[in-house]
């Protein structure tokens, strides 16, 4: 109890000793009255939030207050309630004959703490649930993380709620901060490989190499990303099949994602036949030049180059490079089909023949 309190109290039960009263029915006739103030008071604070509050929280854009206004309004009501409780408790010197006192306010103050506690645990599961959907709309973040944080960040806030008692309270924590550091670093040793995994899924989380739905590369196996879980991650490989990562594997690794790929360069190359005449390869690049051309292909960025590299053994080669602005492969393949089709139909219509290998045997008559 606050010192002031008490003293206040005390006057007043002076007070009625001096209408007449004796000491029990002046402690209950104040202790009553106090009950009946924070009953006023409760209903006030009900009503501010009912009518006032709610009413502003209404004329907002966003959800996030009227939830906030709605989980935290009974709470706050029964703290208040409950404050007129220990007071009610606390001013009767007949409790004191068959329970310790000190023990009945430390009671109240542990459930003070933990309604305090529990309000703040609250507004965070709002804040928390809010953040979660805006993030599946996006489909960027797993909802099991989120879960597992918010559940972390609870433990948290009452686990500070109870070393608060323990200090209003006047409680040594000394023993227990070293039985409890002792009892950290054995699990932290016997829970090794489990939190290296889970921390590392935190930090996949907050550094986002890579979300739900990436398209990604990891050593030798290539997929979508379908779940980022606390201990592996799962995706969806090529094949069909589905890939299980652990969570500190995927942190050590080389990640190649490919959804964070602005644009793609495509390199390929083909070759004419041998007896293709000069004036026709020299042609060669201004077809291709012409083909590949942002204006007729839709995912085209720019051609960078085009070349006759070198003479090989069944052909005449010609390199290809350029650039496509999406991250879609089956776009990126149907855009080099394109290209393919456009290829082949150029050198029909101008004689120059596709180079197969073929072998030119000499026979000595």
């Amino acid at each position: 109890m606050a010192d002031s309190g008490i003293e206040i109290l005390a006057s007043a039960n002076q007070f009625f000793e001096n209408l007449g009263l004796s000491e029990l029915y002046a402690q209950l006739a104040v202790s009553i009255l106090v009950f009946i103030l924070f009953l006023i008071i409760g209903w006030v604070v009900e009503h501010v939030f009912e009518h006032y509050f709610k009413k502003l929280a209404k004329k907002t854009k966003t959800k996030l207050d009227d939830e906030i206004l709605k989980n935290v309004k009974r709470p706050i009501y029964f703290l208040v309630i409950f404050f007129g409780i220990s007071y009610f408790v606390h001013n009767l010197s007949i409790v004191s004959q068959y329970v310790d006192q000190v023990i009945v306010d430390n009671i109240f103050l542990l459930i003070e703490v933990l309604l305090v506690a529990y309000i703040f645990t609250r507004v965070t599961n709002v804040l928390f649930a809010w953040y979660a959907e805006r993030q599946e709309r996006k489909k960027k973040a797993s909802q099991h993380i989120l879960f597992v944080f918010r559940g972390i960040f609870n433990g948290i806030a009452y686990l500070i709620a109870f070393f608060v008692f323990m200090a209003l309270a006047g409680i040594d924590l000394t023993g227990l901060a070293i039985g409890g550091a002792a009892t950290a670093i054995v699990i932290g040793f016997a829970l090794q490989s489990v939190l290296s995994d889970f921390f590392s899924a935190f930090s996949i989380y907050f550094d986002r190499p890579f979300e739900i739905g990436d398209y990604i590369i990891v050593g030798e196996y290539s997929g979508t990303v379908t779940k980022i879980g606390m201990k592996s991650t799962r995706v969806q490989l090529l094949q069909g099949e589905e890939l299980v990562l652990p969570n500190s594997e995927l942190t050590k690794a080389s990640v190649r994602n490919f959804k964070k790929m602005k644009k793609r360069r495509i390199s390929f190359s083909f070759g004419v036949t041998y007896d293709t005449s000069t004036k026709k390869l020299k042609k060669i690049p201004g077809f291709i030049k012409d083909i590949i051309n942002p204006e007729k292909l839709e995912h085209v960025h720019r051609l960078d180059r085009v070349h006759f590299t070198e003479f090989g053994d069944f052909s005449l080669n010609f390199d290809v490079v350029f650039y496509v602005k999406t991250k879609d492969y089956a776009k990126f393949r149907d855009t080099q089909q394109a290209i393919n089709f456009a290829i082949k139909e150029t050198f029909e219509k101008e004689g120059i023949e596709m180079a197969f290998p073929t072998q030119t045997i000499f026979l000595n008559k």
